[in-house]
C-alpha cells in the first residue's frame, strides 16, 4: 500500500532547523492523532469457495458434457 501522508516541508528562511523540525514533528504527530480508524478487514473467504472462483468452477454445468448428455446426474 502506497504511503498517502504528504511528505511535510517547512520553507521559512528565518526558521532555524531546530524550530522547522519541531514544527514538522508536531504537524506529524497531529496528523497520527487525528487519523481516521482504519476499516476493519473483512473475514476470510472459505477456501473452497476460493478454489472454485479461481478454477472458474460452476455448480451446474451450461451445456452438455463431454460426454453429450446434459444433466448426468438428474
Amino acid at each position: 500500500m502506497p504511503n498517502r501522508r504528504p511528505k511535510l516541508e517547512i520553507v521559512a528562511p528565518a526558521a532555524s532547523p531546530e524550530e522547522a523540525a519541531a514544527v514538522v514533528a508536531a504537524l506529524e504527530r497531529f496528523m497520527r492523532d487525528t487519523a481516521p480508524t482504519p476499516a476493519p478487514s473483512p473475514p476470510p473467504r472459505n477456501p473452497w469457495q476460493r478454489a472454485a472462483l479461481l478454477e472458474a468452477v460452476a455448480r451446474e454445468p451450461d451445456g452438455p458434457t463431454p460426454w453429450g448428455d446434459g444433466n448426468p446426474w438428474g
